[in-house]
């Protein structure tokens, strides 16, 4: 993987902060996917979410098989921040930059995996658990159903966020190998 390549393609996007990381490093809680189950009404409703993702387990392996972790941020302003609705509007840009940002991986590496932002909002209504997923090269499996807790691994790497003053931080990882 030639890292300054991608560094170079990836300043023509509006990525805010970002870091290269060991994929050991990925902080997987129970208690991420304790909030999905019991507060997340997406849950069980969507193909990027738990259950369809996995157990827990089956998520930190299906991340260790990666050489590589790339976490990104975007930051998008809302109107207000307690409009739930009107704050995940917001992350339509977001996906949009992940989905340059795979596809640069993709020319460097040969297997990558994107996480991302909250559920997938692809499609409408989404066809889980009755029929496989429309969308899948479109559709981005989310960091929380994973069980990460990637405020805990932005600070680890330093990378600022915050969700005040109507701005809102966007994550998304890529693992690469």
């Amino acid at each position: 993987m030639d890292r300054k390549k991608i560094e170079t393609q990836i300043a023509a996007l509006p990525i805010c902060a970002y870091a290269f990381f060991p994929v050991s490093d990925i902080p997987f809680k129970e208690e991420v996917r304790y909030i999905c189950r019991t507060e997340c009404p997406r849950y069980g409703k969507s193909w990027s979410c738990p259950p369809a993702t996995g157990s827990l387990e089956e998520c930190r392996k299906r991340c260790g098989a990666y050489a590589g972790g790339f976490l990104f941020t975007t930051m998008a302003e809302a109107g207000d921040l307690e409009d739930f609705e009107g704050m995940l509007a917001t992350r339509r840009e977001h996906e949009e930059v992940a989905r340059a940002v795979r596809d640069i991986f993709r020319e460097e590496c040969s297997r990558v995996l994107v996480l991302s932002t909250e559920s997938c909002a692809v499609c409408k209504n989404c066809t889980y658990p009755e029929q496989p997923c429309r969308y899948p090269d479109k559709m981005f499996e989310s960091l929380e159903g994973y069980g990460i807790l990637v405020t805990e691994l932005a600070e680890r790497l330093k990378i600022p966020f915050l969700d005040e003053n109507h701005l809102i931080t966007w994550f998304s990882l890529v693992l690469y190998r």
